[in-house]
């Protein structure tokens, strides 16, 4: 915190632990790969559920549904954003 005028004035930081990047990626993985098996198309799957927040778009096998409800959508799409750029960044 800093000081000013003899009172604290207190700063916003966005703090990312690696942990929920990390959790956030094998939740995709597993979610990615329950729809799979179950003959869905995952990435229209996965995308119809970030965008609308439907829980219906993921499957309820292996329990594809409630893993992907304990994990917010805008930390799901900061995953594949990330990921996206880590890899074509790679490429060039």
């Amino acid at each position: 915190m800093e000081q000013q005028n003899g009172k604290y004035k207190k700063n916003t930081a966005f703090v990312k632990l690696e942990s929920h990047e990390n959790h956030a990626g094998e939740v995709i993985a597993s979610v990615y790969s329950a729809l799979k098996e179950r003959g869905y198309n995952p990435i229209n799957q996965i995308v119809g559920y970030i965008m609308s927040g439907d829980p219906t778009y993921i499957t309820n096998y292996k329990n594809a549904r409630s893993t992907i409800a304990g994990v917010e959508r805008d930390e799901l799409l900061e995953e594949f954003v990330s990921f996206y750029l880590k890899n074509i960044s790679e490429e060039k």
